[in-house]
């Protein structure tokens, strides 16, 4: 098991990500303990991921609706090992999301600009 990401939480140093990979297994069927999240960005991750053709399998649980934390199961076909359509999904996740923003933000300043032009109109 090893930690990757951490973050400090009431004085202690808490792992916010885990790879655990089970004895005997090799690098192409990995878990990833991610804490401190939930569904929103379990079903997202997984669905980004399932896109990679190489990827066989790819699914993620809630430990207990209790806890906020996700296990998210990677499994590969040939020579890939899961953690790099584990990044990758992270990846491209945050590219969409990036775009969903850009163009909210663009939506939001359109309106306004069209709201200003209308009240000078009206003076």
């Amino acid at each position: 098991m090893s930690g990757v990401k951490t973050s400090m939480a009431e004085g202690e140093r808490k792992t916010a990500l885990e790879m655990v990979q089970a004895a005997g297994t090799d690098r192409h069927c990995v878990t990833f303990v991610l804490h401190e999240e939930d569904h929103t960005l379990g079903n997202s991750l997984r669905y980004m991921i399932m896109k990679n053709p190489e990827v066989e399998f790819c699914g993620y649980t809630t430990t207990h609706p209790s806890e906020s934390k996700i296990n998210l199961r990677i499994q590969t076909r040939g020579a890939l090992p899961a953690v790099e359509p584990f990044q990758r999904g992270l990846t491209d996740l945050m590219n969409v999301c990036q775009h969903v923003l850009d163009k909210f933000e663009a939506s939001i300043k359109e309106y306004k600009d069209q709201k200003a032009s209308r009240n000078e109109a009206t003076f």
